[in-house]
């Protein structure tokens, strides 16, 4: 009697950059079949920005990307289900030079200060909500901006053209690699607003209908990714299987990243982080308005997925 054809298995296809975090973890998943385990096929597909992966998601070139709930919340509010499963409490850092006088907030004033992600980053506008409450200022009206791509922003610093740069968390790590030091990051800054809890900004993003038409396919690529995200949390040795991924050239820099990542890592989910989240939109929306939020009060019911993935 012939045995029954095996049921091929569901693909999910992942907008990853090129050199970003993400791909190293999609790499792990693959490399450990940690995708076929869970009975799906994860396919990664590399892309040069954020923004393209973005497009990919939305013109149904991928079905998932990684994104924060900021631009989830935004989607639904303006009818697209979007949802979000956190992937890292990771934002970025405000970084100078290891031997500048700058020692905090208010030493900015008139600062050459190079901005990642534009005037709307999530950095940013958490630095100037912090500087607004501890110091009655708007470093927006203090600083000389230079707002640019993270690579470029990191070489500029290092030739001597700015005093600090604030930047996401890799770009962040590869400075303090080469001794620059770190003012203070976004974590800190939440907390000193007042959020004690770690809220992860960072998050899997994919359409709501898609996987509520896909059940086993979105819980099998959830169980996979983070099966792959421990095994990155506890293994060195896993480290220096994807170290050629990485476009490192030296140690400092290797760790820098590893630490980061695994520092990232989200070690809870629940109420209270929920309710975190919603506390901080309440801040990004005052300082972004409807620039950064649309016309939305607060953060748009289903933007968390609630669906188990285990």
């Amino acid at each position: 009697m012939l045995a029954p054809p095996a049921q091929a298995a569901e693909t999910v296809r992942m907008a990853v950059l090129q050199m970003g975090t993400v791909a190293w973890e999609a790499d792990v998943a693959k490399h450990h079949g940690f995708d076929t385990a869970e009975g799906i096929e994860l396919i990664a597909k590399p892309y040069a920005g954020t923004q393209a992966t973005m497009v990919a998601l939305q013109g149904g070139d991928a079905d998932v990307s990684v994104t924060d709930w900021i631009w989830v919340s935004r989607q639904r509010n303006e009818g697209r289900p979007y949802s979000f499963v956190p992937y890292s409490t990771s934002i970025g850092e405000l970084m100078v030079p290891a031997g500048s006088g700058i020692a905090s907030l208010a030493d900015l004033e008139a600062k050459r200060l190079g901005i990642a992600g534009g005037a709307l980053d999530k950095n940013w506008l958490l630095l100037r909500a912090l500087a607004r409450k501890e110091l009655d200022i708007d470093l927006a009206r203090r600083v000389d901006p230079l707002y640019g791509a993270p690579p470029l922003l990191n070489a500029q610093i290092e030739q001597g053209r700015l005093d600090g740069v604030i930047t996401y968390w890799p770009f962040a790590a590869r400075l303090s690699a080469k001794g620059y030091r770190s003012l203070i990051g976004a974590e800190e800054a939440v907390k000193r607003l007042g959020i004690e809890v770690k809220v992860p900004m960072i998050g899997y993003v994919f359409d709501e209908d898609w996987a509520k038409a896909n059940p086993e396919a979105i819980r099998g690529y959830l169980r996979a990714v983070h099966k792959a995200k421990a095994l990155l949390a506890e293994s060195n040795a896993e480290w220096e299987r994807i170290r050629p991924l990485m476009g490192v050239k030296d140690d400092a820099t290797f760790v820098a990243l590893r630490e980061g990542y695994r520092a990232g890592i989200p070690r809870q989910w629940g109420d209270a982080e929920r309710a975190g989240a919603a506390e901080l939109f309440e801040i990004l929306r005052e300082m972004g308005g409807e620039k950064l939020v649309g016309k939305a009060s607060r953060l748009a019911a289903g933007t968390f997925w609630d669906a188990q993935t285990d």
